[in-house]
């Protein structure tokens, strides 16, 4: 029975032993696995990075959805304040009151998160760091 190599594919080609087998043979062959390999780690990291955006947008969602839900918690909370501060005094002056309060302790959170956000603060020192450190022992390997 006569077998039909030209179906099995590339891996016959591989069979063959290493001294009929060129130079130029395995150069391209070199060649054509490293194309294979790049195009399969590309489409793997596509796959995942689909996955990775797909859970991202799930959690942003549940983020959104829970910071509304507690944002009107909180405007319960400051209208039940007001009602409670207005037995002490006169309603207007029960909500002005809340309201400069809450206004004061945004305003502190507002700066405190700006201090925070500074570009000189968001310098990965630690990375750029370590990279110097990899550059000298690079060129002390060299030199």
């Amino acid at each position: 029975m006569l077998s039909d190599d030209s179906r099995l594919g590339p891996e016959v080609t591989a069979a063959r032993p290493r001294s009929e087998r060129s130079v130029a043979a395995l150069l391209a062959d070199l060649a054509s696995e490293t194309a294979t390999l790049f195009r399969q780690e590309i489409a793997l990291f596509k796959a995942e990075l689909q996955e990775k955006l797909g859970q991202l947008g799930i959690g942003t969602g549940a983020l959104a959805a829970g910071g509304l839900i507690a944002f009107s918690g909180w405007l319960v909370l400051l209208a039940a304040a007001v009602l409670g501060l207005s037995n002490a005094v006169s309603p207007w002056l029960a909500a002005l009151i809340v309201g400069v309060v809450v206004l004061a302790i945004g305003a502190g959170l507002l700066l405190f998160g700006k201090s925070r956000i500074d570009a000189d603060a968001l310098v990965p020192r630690r990375t750029l760091n370590s990279l110097r450190e990899d550059e000298a022992w690079i060129r002390d390997q060299i030199s």
